[in-house]
């Protein structure tokens, strides 16, 4: 088990490897984690150690088909360049 990081995380892609193989995630709600989890579909946002622990007795909460299902729609390898093209695009002009 990992300690939540205590920094605002800028977007790691391996917050999206648990997921993928339908692993909820529970996570510090800092940084980009908002993006990557869906607090209470696909892991929970937490604000503190406490916090985090509470999290654990509820993860059966969690639909682990709906993690990968959130992986496969949101943050595949197709999907992800799809996005960047576009940002790169729209920058440029």
């Amino acid at each position: 088990m990992r300690r939540p990081i205590n920094f605002d995380e800028p977007f790691g892609l391996s917050v999206m490897e648990a997921p993928a193989c339908e692993t909820p995630v529970i996570a510090r709600n800092r940084g980009s984690m908002r993006e990557p989890i869906d607090d209470g579909v696909t892991g929970f946002l937490v604000d503190s150690l406490e916090a985090a622990v509470d999290a654990i007795t509820r993860i059966d909460q969690i639909d682990r088909a709906a993690c990968r299902a959130a992986v496969s729609e949101r943050f595949t390898v197709e999907r992800m360049a799809d996005r960047y093209l576009g940002l790169y695009r729209e920058i440029v002009g």
